[in-house]
């Protein structure tokens, strides 16, 4: 009955990560600005065109479905359905909607501790015999009240970190108490709590994190590769409509 499981369950993940088309780029960033750019321990938030991608857009109300961490040498650290904890080159994401943040003021041991987390758990793979986890993404707009959605992302009974990208990556800057999205609570002295400011940081759990909240973060930065030093906004060339109904450069 395992066997069977895994089969329907691989199925159905190619399935879900076959890329669809009509994929609308906006972004310019490219494979030499990707490689100038990215830093050891800076995130690439992508906007996928696959059905789970749709899904999980539309389940977080964000444009980024998928994230992977930077660990140098071109290369990315990412968790994928289909092929697990994997290391990939970072011209697999050149033409797709791309994003850089990048933690700000991460410690060198820190960072090495992060990318090390990631490195020591290459290999590890989704468990598809829980097609359960799976089946929530066939529809990839389910009519869920919005308060409810966040948290079907993090339903299903299989290890979160090989079903979701944002897991892996929450759980490497948890564990160097890197903050993503805490949560801000009282501390208390005994039974008695203290001043109104004296606050102390709280993690949410890591299956409960997703792509767009590390772009949400006011921890990590944003890095755009096309505002640089040369950027200047006057030398850009456009598109006018001519008068014959043809577009002539300006």
């Amino acid at each position: 009955m395992n066997i069977v499981f895994r089969k329907a369950g691989s199925i159905l993940a190619r399935y879900l990560t076959r890329t669809r088309p009509n994929y609308e780029r906006f972004s310019l960033i490219n494979q030499v600005q990707l490689i100038t750019y990215l830093q050891p321990g800076d995130l690439l938030l992508v906007e996928g065109n696959s059905r789970i991608s749709t899904a999980i857009k539309y389940l977080t109300q964000s444009t980024w479905s998928h994230v992977s961490l930077y660990v140098g040498d071109g290369t990315l650290v990412e968790a994928d359905l289909v092929d697990g904890v994997v290391r990939v080159p970072v011209n697999k994401y050149v033409g797709y909607n791309l994003r850089i943040c990048r933690p700000f003021k991460l410690t060198d041991d820190d960072r090495r501790a992060v990318i090390d987390y990631v490195l020591v758990r290459l290999g590890y793979q989704y468990d598809t015999r829980n097609i359960f986890d799976l089946l929530r993404y066939l529809i990839p707009t389910p009519p869920i009240p919005s308060r409810y959605r966040r948290d079907l992302i993090a339903l299903g009974s299989g290890d979160p970190t090989r079903a979701i990208c944002s897991t892996l990556i929450a759980r490497a800057f948890q564990s160097v108490k890197y903050p993503i999205l805490p949560r801000k609570v009282s501390q208390c002295e005994g039974d008695v709590p203290t001043h109104s400011d004296d606050k102390v940081l709280e993690s949410r759990h890591y299956s409960h994190f997703t792509p767009r909240d590390f772009d949400l973060s006011p921890y990590f930065e944003v890095v755009k590769p096309s505002l640089t030093a040369n950027f200047d906004y006057k030398k850009l060339r456009w598109l006018e409509q001519g008068a014959n109904g043809c577009a002539a450069s300006r």
